[in-house]
C-alpha cells in the first residue's frame, strides 16, 4: 500500500484536522504511536528536558495552588500529555519536599498513546500515579490540570474567508496517490461557531482547534463541578494575523509538511486569544495571558538557579545558565511561549500571576 493511502483510510478527502489526526495518532503508523519523538535523538526537545529547574518551578506552583484552594484534604493533579514522563518524574520528587501536600495529593497522567504510556511507565515507578483517559475516575476534591506543549499537538481545522463565504481546507488523495490541498465550502454549523468568536472576526485565514476544544470542554466541566484550575504552557500568539502556522519538524529541523508522514511531528501555534475567549464562554475565570519568561521569573527561577549554581563547578554553572537562557531568552522560548490559566474559585491569588 502507498504510504499516503494509509492515513486516508477509506476516505478520498479529509479535513485538515482529521487527516493529521490519522498521521499523528493512527494506532499502527501514527507519529506519536510508533516512535520516540522527544529528546536529543528524537525530533524536538521540550522545557522539562532542557532543565529540571522548569519542572521544579511547576511543582512549586502546584503546591502553592493547593494552598490557595485552602489546603483541601483531597487534591488531584492531572498532567495532560506527559510526553516521556520527565516532568511527572521530577514533580513527584519535588512533592516529597512538602510532606503535608505529598501525603494527600493524587496524581494522574492523561495519555491516549499506548506507546508513550509504556515509555512513561519505564521512567515513573511511583505507585501513586494512575494513567487515565477518562476524567470520570477522579471523584473527590479540586483538580489542577497542567499541560506543557499539549495543545499544539492536537490537529486543527483551517478555513479561509472570501468576502462573506467560508471555505475549509481539505486534503485529497489523487489517483496517482499524491496528496492535494483543496478548499470546499464550510458547513453552516462551523460558520456559526467561527462567527461566535470575537478574536476571529476580521480574519481572512482562520485556524480553529475543534478537537482541542472538545478535550478542554471535558476539563472545564470537571473544574466547574469539582473546583480547580488549568495551567497551559505552549508556543503561540495573542493576536491572530491570518497566519498559517501548521509546521512539520523532523530531527530538530523543519520538514516539508506532506513529506515523511508518520515520521515527522506536525503541530500548530496556539491562539491564546481564542483559548481565553473559550474558557470565559464556558464560565471559567481567566488570568491574563503572560509569557513563559514572565511566569518563570515571577515564580523565582533565577533565584533558584543562583542557589543551585553555588554548589556547581564552572562548567556546570555555564551549562545551567545556557539552559536558563533557552527557557527565558526573548529570541528563544521566553516570549514565544505563553502561559494561560483558567479557574473556578473565589480566591484569585495564584502564584506567578498578578
Amino acid at each position: 500500500m502507498n504510504p499516503n493511502q494509509i492515513f486516508f483510510k477509506k476516505s478520498k478527502t479529509l479535513p485538515t484536522d482529521k487527516f493529521f489526526r490519522n498521521v499523528l495518532y493512527d494506532k499502527k503508523f501514527g507519529y506519536y504511536t510508533s516512535q520516540m519523538p522527544f529528546g536529543k535523538n528524537g525530533d524536538f526537545i521540550t522545557s522539562p528536558k532542557i532543565s529540571s529547574i522548569f519542572s521544579e518551578i511547576i511543582a512549586i506552583w502546584i503546591v502553592s495552588s493547593w494552598e490557595t484552594f485552602g489546603k483541601p484534604k483531597n487534591f488531584n493533579i492531572v498532567e495532560l500529555g506527559p510526553g516521556d514522563g520527565s516532568l511527572a518524574n521530577i514533580l513527584l520528587k519535588s512533592f516529597k519536599k512538602f510532606p503535608e501536600f505529598n501525603s494527600i495529593k493524587k496524581m494522574f497522567l492523561f495519555e491516549k498513546s499506548i506507546f508513550l504510556k509504556k515509555v512513561q511507565k519505564k521512567k515513573i515507578s511511583n505507585k501513586d500515579v494512575k494513567w487515565i483517559n477518562n476524567l470520570g475516575v477522579i471523584k473527590k476534591g479540586p483538580v489542577v490540570f497542567f499541560g506543557n506543549e499539549f495543545f499544539d499537538a492536537i490537529p486543527i481545522k483551517q478555513f479561509k474567508k472570501i468576502k462573506k463565504d467560508f471555505f475549509e481546507k481539505n486534503y485529497k488523495l489523487k489517483k496517482n496517490k499524491k496528496i492535494q490541498e483543496i478548499f470546499a465550502k464550510a458547513s453552516p454549523s462551523y460558520i456559526k461557531i467561527l462567527k461566535s468568536y470575537k478574536c476571529l472576526k476580521n480574519l481572512k485565514f482562520i485556524e480553529f482547534p475543534q478537537f482541542g476544544l472538545q478535550e478542554l470542554k471535558k476539563i472545564n466541566k470537571k473544574i466547574s463541578k469539582s473546583g480547580g484550575c488549568i495551567l497551559m504552557i505552549d508556543y503561540g500568539y495573542l493576536k491572530p494575523n491570518n497566519q498559517n502556522t501548521l509546521q512539520s519538524v523532523m530531527k530538530h529541523k523543519r520538514n516539508v509538511l506532506l513529506q515523511n508522514l508518520g515520521k515527522a511531528d506536525i503541530t500548530s501555534h496556539v491562539n491564546f486569544a481564542l483559548l481565553k475567549e473559550f474558557f470565559e464562554k464556558d464560565g471559567l475565570k481567566v488570568k491574563n495571558v503572560i509569557t513563559q519568561k514572565q511566569f518563570l521569573e515571577r515564580m523565582g527561577i533565577i533565584e533558584r538557579a543562583q542557589i543551585m549554581s553555588n554548589k556547581m563547578k564552572f562548567r556546570e554553572q555555564s551549562d545551567l545558565y545556557l539552559r536558563l537562557k533557552r527557557l527565558l531568552g526573548s529570541n528563544y522560548m521566553g516570549n514565544l511561549f505563553k502561559v494561560i490559566m483558567a479557574y473556578k474559585f473565589n480566591n484569585n491569588n495564584f502564584a506567578g500571576f498578578k
